[in-house]
């Protein structure tokens, strides 16, 4: 019995070793700054992240970039709590309140954290190789989770930190409420949907939509709406 323990363990050590070593490939081969846009990037990234393996360093992406977010709004949230004279209480379940009380002082960090992962490019990228391959996606309470976490602090940027929001932010977000769909249809009990998406559920503001490279307004989009026509359908 021990022996297969052992077995098990080291097999699921190697799984891990492989995901880790996907996630690095696609961190130093795409992102800001390199050839292909965001889109075409994060479809390249989509293609690596195929199978099994591929499926979980997809849901490690998500992880990672949720842990890396969360860590960075703390140490800011710290920094600006000492200027003040103020604590700015960082609640990783809901960020809004936080968001409500610091603004326009707070910045948000999600184009440059330190894990090197980019929202548009490889978090976008990684959201798709999940959608297109949820029945093989492991963890589902724990992504399930850091789907909503990201797209919280998404639209909390556009809200409350003035962040741009053009045609790459809205599909960002469109794809986290579609993704998270997805996971919640392959669990065998749905959990609640957070606090701070019900609360935006129930509003019906429509936000302007910026073309990727200019000042020009090519569209409309309404989180609320979106997100109760896809996750109550």
């Amino acid at each position: 019995m021990r022996w297969f323990r052992r077995k098990r363990d080291d097999r699921f050590d190697q799984n891990d070793e492989a995901r880790r070593l996907i996630i690095d490939d696609v961190r130093q081969r795409f992102g800001v700054g390199l050839p292909g846009s965001f889109q075409q990037q994060a479809t390249a990234v989509t293609e690596a992240l195929t199978g099994p393996d591929g499926v979980g360093a997809a849901g490690g992406i998500v992880r990672e970039f949720a842990d890396s977010a969360h860590a960075e709004i703390q140490r800011l949230a710290a920094e600006l709590s000492r200027q003040v004279g103020y604590r700015f209480q960082v609640d990783r379940t809901n960020y809004r309140p936080m968001w409500r009380e610091a603004q326009p002082d707070l910045r948000w960090p999600l184009f440059n954290l330190p894990c090197g992962l980019f929202p548009y490019i490889h978090v976008a990228g990684a959201l798709r190789a999940i959608s297109n391959q949820v029945k093989l996606t492991t963890d589902q309470d724990r992504l399930h989770g850091h789907l909503f976490e990201i797209l919280d602090l998404t639209v909390a940027g556009w809200e409350f930190a003035s962040v741009r929001v053009d045609t790459d932010g809205a599909a960002l977000a469109g794809q986290l409420i579609g993704t998270a769909r997805d996971v919640r249809m392959t669990m065998s009990k749905e959990p609640p949907i957070p606090l701070p998406i019900r609360e935006l559920m129930r509003r019906n503001n429509i936000i302007d939509v910026y073309a990727p490279d200019a000042h020009r307004i090519v569209g409309g989009f309404n989180p609320g709406r979106e997100m109760r026509e896809v996750l109550l359908a």
